[in-house]
């Protein structure tokens, strides 16, 4: 099952305070960037965030689960309390590494 348009809407407006969030789908599922910085990974309607030592103590209660088969485990994001969600996204914006960019080279005409 992929997530549905109407979910990621209300996860980036839930968010949206927190800097320019947009949404880009990735195989039937969805990647939540804040500040072009991918923050949430969206699957099954699902959003996870990726545990780490910055956002632990915001989260000792939250579930875990794994977003597809061979990931590593996150945390599960509870984006219904906009208050605690708002502070995790905006901990993890910025401890979060911006994504490495594609080394492209150009073909050269012979």
């Amino acid at each position: 099952m992929a997530s549905c348009n109407e979910y990621i809407d209300f996860i980036c407006s839930q968010i949206s305070s927190v800097g320019v969030v947009r949404s880009r789908k990735m195989f039937g599922d969805y990647v939540v960037y804040v500040n072009e910085k991918a923050v949430i990974l969206v699957c099954d309607n699902i959003p996870y965030v990726k545990i780490h030592p910055a956002i632990a103590h915001l989260m000792t209660n939250a579930e875990k689960g794994f977003p597809y088969k061979g990931a590593k485990e996150h945390y599960i994001l509870d984006v219904e309390h906009c208050d605690s969600a708002l502070q995790v996204v905006r901990i993890l914006e910025e401890v979060l590494p911006f994504p490495k960019t594609k080394n492209r080279k150009k073909k050269q005409k012979a």
